[in-house]
């Protein structure tokens, strides 16, 4: 773990030996073939804890990434947030119903200057008694086995435009930053101004803990690094300025730099600014905003989708941000899975961004098609890749 630990902070740190790598949004309905992701407790909490240890051993027994588990449990903070007043309204279909995985056909409720006020300041409670209830029993559950630290709340995923095309339309958005650009700016505006409200209820209330830690960040891996204050300096009552935020605008993939600044980023910068280190997009492709990047406060992390070029990226990026590239999961999806082009993927990864500092980011793993062995195989190969580069 002490390896790994140093493996991710070197790479965070432009100090790179070799790319770490990291695993999540897994699919886990379709990995348990041999019964290692069992449930045998029964109470509803207990089970809860179980299959998060589970999952945890699983990622490190058949070694997908450069996992961190630490040697404690957390017991998260009681924490009732009431949200932005506005919930979707959406229709489903599923192709499996053991999978969350769905489609969704989202309802539009936000339509004009009026329904804006609809998105509402989150109401915010902390609950340290129902805290001292949860710890007290983690602490009689894991005696003589594992230490329990309380945490708060390590970053938010703060995406104002994954939550607004649900009550926007994705369509009907993108039409709009044509025809009604006043209105969609103002939607953008009122959300952020209701996320910078909770931000300093949370700061208010002690509720940010540091994510300098085995914390994934932003669309990442792990946000260990030394230019942050330990994350056991902040624990607790953390400011943000010790910490890492993220931003993106996931569904601006094919909208111009100049629109992703007028009806995005300009307005995500409020909150990114509060941060000591920022980690920046998701699956949006970059490669041709990496002028808007420069304006970013503090970013030290831009994530490099399928849909990026490596390449050009890296030609910006060196010496100036880690790329958090990630593989295309497709290749999961069905059939047989092609061993040769898993690694030639790694391989154009480490290729086209030598010199740079970067993670290897697989996630989106929207299914395995019920074969697990195939992602075991693509961490395999993995590591054999890095090493015959990176010894």
């Amino acid at each position: 773990m002490e390896e790994n630990r140093k493996l991710w902070t070197a790479a965070n740190d432009f100090k790179m030996t070799k790319p770490p790598v990291y695993v999540d949004e897994i699919c886990w309905n379709e990995l348990n073939g041999t019964g290692e992701l069992n449930l045998l407790c029964i109470h509803p909490f207990a089970r809860e804890l179980e299959d998060f240890l589970r999952k945890e051993l699983y990622c490190f027994e058949h070694g997908l990434g450069n996992c961190v588990i630490e040697p404690y449990v957390e017991s998260p903070l009681v924490v009732y947030d009431s949200g932005f007043g506005i919930d979707e309204v959406v229709d489903i279909r599923r192709t499996d119903r053991n999978s969350e995985v769905v489609s969704r056909h989202f309802h539009i409720l936000i339509q004009n200057m009026d329904d804006i006020q609809k998105i509402k300041e989150p109401e915010v409670i902390l609950d340290l008694e129902r805290t001292k209830q949860y710890t007290e029993l983690m602490e009689e559950i894991f005696a003589g086995i594992l230490p329990v630290v309380v945490v708060g709340a390590r970053g938010l995923w703060f995406t104002p435009w994954d939550y607004l095309i649900r009550v926007l339309g994705i369509q009907e958005t993108m039409l709009n930053m044509v025809e009604e650009p006043e209105f969609v700016e103002a939607v953008v505006k009122r959300y952020v101004d209701c996320a910078m409200v909770r931000m300093e209820k949370y700061q208010k209330l002690g509720i940010w803990s540091s994510n300098n830690s085995s914390c994934r960040v932003g669309s990442g891996g792990y946000g260990f690094t030394e230019d942050l204050a330990p994350r056991e300096e902040g624990v607790r009552a953390c400011d943000t300025r010790q910490m890492w935020g993220c931003g993106n605008a996931q569904i601006f993939s094919e909208v111009s730099p100049a629109m992703h600044m007028q009806f995005s980023l300009q307005y995500e910068m409020e909150w990114l600014k509060q941060f000591g280190m920022n980690y920046y997009g998701c699956c949006e492709p970059l490669h041709f905003k990496m002028d808007l990047m420069d304006q970013i406060p503090n970013l030290r992390k831009v994530s490099m989708s399928p849909w990026n070029n490596w390449k050009v990226a890296a030609e910006r990026c060196k010496g100036k941000y880690v790329m958090s590239c990630k593989p295309n999961p497709a290749m999961f999806a069905v059939g047989e899975f092609h061993e040769d082009l898993a690694r030639k993927e790694i391989e154009q990864i480490i290729k086209e961004t030598e010199g740079c500092s970067i993670e290897i980011v697989l996630k989106d793993i929207s299914t395995v098609d019920y074969k697990p062995q195939k992602l075991w195989r693509w961490a395999e190969i993995a590591r054999e890749t890095i090493e015959a580069y990176f010894g």
